[in-house]
């Protein structure tokens, strides 16, 4: 049975399993390592790969590493305000001086009257001149422009907003409602925001593996993760040219296979997702073929795990229950020994017909056929 587990942790990992490796042998002898070649940089070396018993005792480290996690996590994370750049379209009103203000009206919105911000970053203000806002915030151009109006203007007194924001974008694609081009406001622009403006995430959308690209440097982001452990610090504000990428639940699926009665690859769409959710999804084992007592989770990667859960007493299924699935875990329930008798018993049975058949031929017997 092992063997068959190695061969498959071959296939997640590129590996080879040795000729003539007599796996179902060591099952049965209660052996809880596999030992596969794993392709380095120097060749293929051996790697041992020890069987995990599912057990309550892991069952609390996960949940406690999980929980270890959590603690602190659960923050605001910081934003900046927004910053003025080229092609932003100011509104200022200084109160008591209407020749000072562009005027809005039913034909005229803020945005048509506003002040652009030139390519180079700068505008211009009566009594003031030529300045320099690109980078700026509201609250700086307002000081800036006071100190340059006291001079003619006793108390001054203004207001500064973006009346169009022209200057920051971002662009979300992938499996979303909306993709496109969004621009950055001053409500500040976070992942979850951005993925909320382009229509949400669509049905087989990949939560847990969405993609920031900032200035060619690429972050992945697993926002089911964020929705379970609360950790809001990684709901990060987006930048000018942040490309948020959402791909499809391909990289996503659990595999479940062996005796249950609907073998099927399974897409994670919950928070998390059990081992006995993906049981429950797969129709369940096949209680007339399987070996309850040999369920296995075959995990790849740089370091594969394999994991077994002795699942012949119904209490067993609530540690099934307990234990998460990583995306690409393959899920395998072993046949029982009855079963994979009989299935050697129907392969032999036409063998021996036919060499009765050939023996009886060469001896000159007659054959009924």
């Amino acid at each position: 049975m092992l063997g068959s587990l190695a061969m498959l942790v071959s296939l997640l990992t590129g590996c080879a399993v040795v000729p003539g490796y007599d796996a179902y042998t060591m099952r049965n002898l209660g052996q809880s390592s596999v030992q596969i070649p794993v392709m380095g940089e120097d060749g293929l070396k051996p790697m041992t790969i020890e069987v995990e018993e599912i057990n309550a005792e892991l069952v609390i480290a996960i949940e406690g590493a999980r929980r270890e996690l959590q603690k602190g996590t659960a923050r605001e994370p910081r934003f900046a305000d927004y910053r003025v750049g080229p092609g932003d379209v100011l509104s200022v009103i200084v109160w008591g001086h209407p020749d000072l203000t562009k005027p809005t009206g039913e034909y005229r919105s803020a945005a048509e009257s506003g002040t652009v911000v030139a390519q180079d970053g700068t505008v211009f203000f009566p009594y003031v001149g030529v300045i320099k806002v690109a980078g700026m915030t509201t609250a700086e151009i307002r000081d800036r422009l006071t100190n340059g109006l006291s001079s003619v203007i006793e108390n001054v007194q203004l207001e500064v907003r973006v009346a169009d924001f022209r200057s920051q974008r971002v662009y979300v694609v992938g499996q979303v409602g909306k993709p496109g081009v969004y621009n950055i406001t001053d409500i500040h622009m976070t992942l979850v925001e951005a993925i909320a403006r382009a229509g949400g995430f669509l049905d087989d959308a990949d939560r847990s593996n969405v993609t920031l690209n900032r200035n060619g440097s690429i972050s992945r982001i697993d926002i089911l993760a964020m929705y379970d452990t609360g950790d809001l610090s990684h709901n990060i504000q987006l930048r000018h040219g942040d490309i948020v990428s959402v791909p499809d639940s391909d990289s996503s699926k659990i595999f479940v296979m062996g005796e249950v009665n609907s073998p099927r690859s399974l897409t994670i769409r919950r928070v998390r997702m059990t081992l006995a959710d993906a049981l429950s999804d797969a129709g369940n084992i096949n209680m007339s073929t399987a070996d309850p007592a040999h369920i296995f989770i075959v995990r790849g990667g740089d370091r594969p795990q394999i994991f077994h859960l002795g699942a012949k007493e119904p209490d067993a299924l609530l540690l099934a229950d307990r234990f998460p699935l990583q995306p690409r875990d393959m899920v395998y329930v072993d046949t029982a020994d009855l079963v994979r008798w009989n299935k050697f018993i129907s392969n032999l049975l036409p063998t021996r017909n036919f060499f009765s058949i050939d023996t009886a031929l060469d001896d000159g017997s007659n054959v009924s056929l």
